[in-house]
């Protein structure tokens, strides 16, 4: 068996304009300081990461290493949410996805599809310079609108939508192929992979491409009311990456799953600090080290009541916790009579 590493975190949601959270040295010091042992680099925050530069650049990408090395820490993963979220949308989320991409391109879909596939290919070379083996991103979505059977959906519909997701993404998994990379889509909602089944049948559309692969994050799972437990051992073989999220699900007489367009702090279902919510991370870390899950494990801070500094600091420590030391012996072992084969066939009766 093997070990998880970490504990590490997601640094998208803490980056800001003001001390220690401006900059990737000093926002690198404050997660050290914390107990992180990582740091998952979002490629879309320029006060920490220039993509064009780390994919064109092996100087550049030992800077960035040795930046964070530096603080010792090292860098777990690349993500690109936002950029794989605008390889697929539909025109009802243009506008709302606009902000997403540069000034210049948006009320351009075309361009700013374009933009997206090529910043996902950047993505590729800048995760071999840095010497990573996996990549974190969205789906984007041409099937949202539709995923509640109502109005009946035209025949062919789904696998017409599957196919053209396919057909945009197959370039970039091919590019991170070519890179050695792994493309870890973040199963999530309001992507058209946001439960095991969609994930398959994007895969299957893909011709099961061998770099399609999962990052796992049970509070989404919580908010679907979708078994986070068992989905693992369904997909044990595709999780290259991991969230380590809280979320709870508490449904009333007046609203649930759907949320009733609720603000987060009044729905039912909503992403908790890690240790706050529902979600059973000991089975969790149990799983992935029975499956040989040797990936990072990354706080995400997502909480609509807590403070960020606090999630972060009890969530590495919560961390440390669930993260299990695998063994490399039997508990029996002292019970062992040893390999005596004329003793097995006389116990057989052979």
């Amino acid at each position: 068996m093997k070990n998880i590493k970490g504990p590490a975190i997601f640094l998208a949601q803490f980056l800001g304009d003001e001390p220690p959270y401006d900059n990737l040295k000093s926002i690198c010091k404050w997660a050290s300081s914390l107990g992180f042992v990582g740091v998952q680099i979002p490629t879309w925050d320029t006060r920490v990461f220039d993509l064009e530069k780390a994919a064109a650049s092996k100087e550049y990408s030992e800077e960035i290493k040795g930046t964070v090395e530096s603080c010792g820490l090292e860098i777990t993963e690349l993500s690109t949410h936002l950029q794989g979220q605008l390889v697929a949308v539909h025109p009802a989320y243009d506008a709302m996805f606009d902000s997403f991409a540069p000034n210049a391109l948006r009320g351009k879909p075309k361009e700013r599809t374009a933009w997206a596939v090529n910043q996902l290919k950047l993505a590729a070379k800048a995760s071999r310079n840095l010497g990573l083996t996996a990549h974190a991103t969205f789906s984007g979505a041409l099937m949202w609108h539709t995923f509640y059977p109502w109005p009946q959906r035209p025949a062919g519909l789904v696998q017409d939508g599957f196919s053209e997701l396919a057909k945009r993404w197959l370039p970039i998994l091919n590019a991170f192929d070519k890179n050695g990379i792994d493309l870890c889509y973040e199963i999530h909602p309001g992507e058209d992979l946001h439960d095991g089944i969609t994930f398959e049948r994007f895969w299957e559309a893909t011709g099961k491409h061998s770099r399609a692969n999962m990052l796992y994050d049970p509070s989404h799972f919580v908010l679907q009311q979708l078994d986070y437990l068992q989905y693992i051992d369904h997909y044990h073989e595709f999780i290259k990456m991991f969230h380590v999220k809280d979320a709870e699900f508490n449904p009333t007489g007046k609203s649930g799953v759907y949320g009733g367009y609720q603000d987060w702090i009044n729905r039912p279902g909503r992403f908790r600090s890690v240790g706050d919510g529902q979600v059973d991370f000991r089975s969790i870390f149990s799983k992935l080290a029975q499956y040989n899950y040797d990936g990072w494990a990354v706080l995400e801070w997502e909480c609509c009541l807590k403070h960020p500094e606090q999630g972060a600091k009890e969530g590495a420590e919560r961390i440390k916790e669930y993260m299990i030391r695998v063994t490399d012996k039997a508990f029996d072992d002292f019970a062992s009579t040893g390999k005596d084969p004329k003793l097995n066939k006389k116990i057989l009766g052979i």
